[in-house]
């Protein structure tokens, strides 16, 4: 007897022990996996604590007064951002129902009744019976054990979630309207070449008409100057039908109908000096959607917490109070005063295997966002990577790309002395105009894609956002 008493007291000790164990996790708070390591996502990257490119804010990095007036006003209009900040203030509202959830609930409900007999006979007078009520009653739901504290900390996350939705947005819509306004400025460039290079040819066209007129050229040559000068002609109409599209795109990110955007050239664009990657940690704390990854992690980690509190029994307390003048046959006046108080616990012991498969399932929705966590700063890591071997590529183009346009300068100028002395055709001329201006298009093309890529950097490093 003693042993099977022994015996049901342990048992029962075990169940307390574990219920015990199991209520502590449900209190605990988010923190990171620790064995999510970002050492090593940036490979052979320089790294430079405080002083990377993702920490500067976008005023000092688009120092162009026309772009910074561009950017503020993408962000202030845009409609994407508009709705981030309305998701915001629902996330705000429902968290404040998660919050009042750990209030009562009080109701209100009066009512009264009126009632006689009639007949029609007169055989007997009838009074006319009156009731009233006025009840109150107040239910509480303290529901199981970290269930509401839970569901809390969850909205908190959701609410969170948005705010760097927000972040995301716009960290996003800067990098669009710097790359969309320098795409501009290299087109503006190239479409002056372009256009120098068509009265080159024109007048070059020009001269030999003259000379064929003088019986010094042939039509052949003529035709054959004549179609190259128009196919320059085509590529002076593709270049401004690229800058229109440009201009309808960047109207969008504004939202507003399409004009014409002022804007400056590609030099006001300067690198700056901070071109570092920063510590692999510090990549967490920027990028929007590493913290996105994170929070949806957050919120898993509270999901299970929520399906693990519902093996724990659910409290419920209620009370109700009445002022009436009704209380059965036997009172009619005067108003009495009415009370009852309930507490109800309810313990789930068979739910046909429910909760324990939504808690599994719970448990396997924490392990998919931790893996989607680790997944993304690895995509992160090698969009940095990218960026910056982009940068590099085009600093290192860039150096003999403006060798090679000295050199043609160096040449066109001594052809143009030839031509002078009468040593030399004018198609030389020409010939070593067009090699100069080809290579200045590289040029500008080379520039355009060292400032996309630092931009490209800036936002892998998330940047952009405030």
């Amino acid at each position: 007897m003693k042993k099977r008493l022994l015996y049901k007291a342990s048992l029962w000790g075990a169940l307390a022990g574990t219920l015990l164990l199991s209520s502590c996790q449900l209190y605990k708070n988010y923190e990171r996996p620790a064995d999510i390591s970002t050492d090593g996502i940036y490979g052979d990257m320089q790294t430079a604590g405080d002083n990377s490119l993702g920490d500067l804010k976008w005023r000092d990095l688009f120092t162009d007064p026309t772009l910074q007036a561009l950017i503020e006003r993408g962000i202030k209009q845009n409609n994407n951002m508009k709705n981030a900040e309305l998701r915001i203030k629902e996330a705000e509202y429902a968290l404040k129902c998660a919050k009042l959830a750990y209030a009562p609930s009080i109701y209100f409900n009066p009512s009264a009744n009126v009632s006689r007999a009639w007949d029609p006979y007169d055989r007997n007078d009838y009074t006319t019976s009156k009731s009233y009520a006025l009840p109150v009653s107040l239910s509480w739901q303290l529901g199981s054990i970290g269930q509401l504290r839970n569901q809390k900390k969850k909205a908190v996350v959701t609410r969170d979630q948005l705010r760097n939705a927000k972040q995301a947005i716009q960290a996003q819509l800067v990098a669009n309207i710097a790359a969309l306004y320098y795409n501009l400025c290299m087109f503006d460039e190239q479409l002056a070449l372009t256009r120098q290079t068509e009265q080159n040819w024109g007048k070059y066209l020009q001269m030999q008409k003259q000379l064929m007129e003088a019986g010094q050229g042939n039509k052949a040559a003529v035709a054959s100057i004549e179609a190259t000068y128009y196919s320059i002609s085509t590529s002076i109409i593709s270049i401004e039908n690229n800058i229109h599209s440009l201009e309808l795109s960047l109207a969008t990110l504004l939202g507003q109908t399409v004009s014409h955007t002022d804007r400056s050239s590609l030099s006001s664009f300067q690198a700056p000096a901070v071109i570092n990657t920063g510590l692999p940690i510090s990549i967490l704390d920027r990028r929007p959607d590493v913290r996105d990854a994170e929070l949806q992690l957050a919120a898993a980690f509270y999901d299970k917490n929520v399906a693990l509190s519902a093996f724990f029994p659910q409290l419920t307390l209620s009370a109700s109070g009445q002022f009436t003048n009704s209380l059965g046959a036997a009172v009619v006046n005067p108003g009495v005063l009415i009370g009852a108080a309930v507490a109800s616990l309810a313990q789930p012991l068979f739910a046909n295997g429910r909760i324990r498969a939504q808690y599994k399932v719970s448990k396997a929705e924490l392990e998919i966002a931790t893996n989607n966590f680790k997944q993304t700063v690895i995509a992160a890591g090698n969009e940095v990577n990218y960026a910056m071997d982009d940068i590099l590529v085009a600093r290192d183009m860039g150096v003999f790309i403006d060798k090679q346009v000295d050199a043609l300068t160096v040449a066109l100028d001594a052809t143009k002395k030839l031509y002078a002395n009468s040593n030399t055709n004018y198609l030389n001329v020409i010939t070593a105009h067009n090699s100069l201006l080809n290579a200045q298009m590289s040029q500008i093309a080379n520039r355009m894609a060292a400032i996309s890529a630092t931009i490209d950097l800036y936002q892998a490093l998330g940047g952009g956002a405030e």
